[in-house]
């Protein structure tokens, strides 16, 4: 489960680098059109979302299995029917982003997550913040909800290079 789990991070990370990185820096910053984010935006949502802070903050083992909520979060998350508003503390701001930067951050991002999911107890459930609806998450679920969050918004990036390259 644990070999999966980090394939699949790997495999999103280096997928979310190799799209972003085919983007122009004018690109990047280009508002595809009225009241979307910028690719630029949007990477940065990636890495303020992706922050490992809560799976190295207050754990405990749990008496459930560690991936049980993987589904619920999948089927949210990558239902792209569903248009969602993501919350304040991982908006992005107005600003410009080099290629470099988004790259960089986006890449530090990543190895801290596969970090996480390689060395950390996932079965133990997290305790200092909870997704509204779910309930609290194990560390392998946060793990799960940061990649498929992050594909769903691969989707976004690649509606969005369609659109202005």
């Amino acid at each position: 489960m644990k070999t999966q789990l980090i394939s699949d991070v790997e495999n999103t990370g280096s997928t979310l680098l190799q799209l972003l990185a085919s983007f122009t820096e004018p690109q990047l910053n280009k508002v595809p059109f009225e009241g979307s984010w910028t690719a630029a935006q949007v990477a940065e949502h990636i890495w303020k979302a992706g922050d490992c802070g809560v799976l190295y903050g207050p754990a405990a083992p749990v008496n459930r299995p560690p991936d049980e909520k993987t589904e619920a979060i999948r089927a949210l998350f990558l239902n792209f029917d569903i248009k969602m508003t993501a919350p304040e503390i991982v908006r992005p701001g107005n600003n410009y982003h080099t290629i470099e930067t988004a790259l960089t951050n986006i890449d530090h991002t990543w190895k801290k997550l596969l970090t996480a999911a390689g060395t950390l107890e996932l079965s133990e459930e997290c305790s200092s913040f909870e997704l509204p609806g779910f309930g609290p998450f194990t560390r392998y679920e946060w793990v799960q909800f940061i990649n498929v969050h992050t594909q769903r918004h691969i989707r976004q990036l690649q509606n969005i290079h369609a659109l202005i390259a």
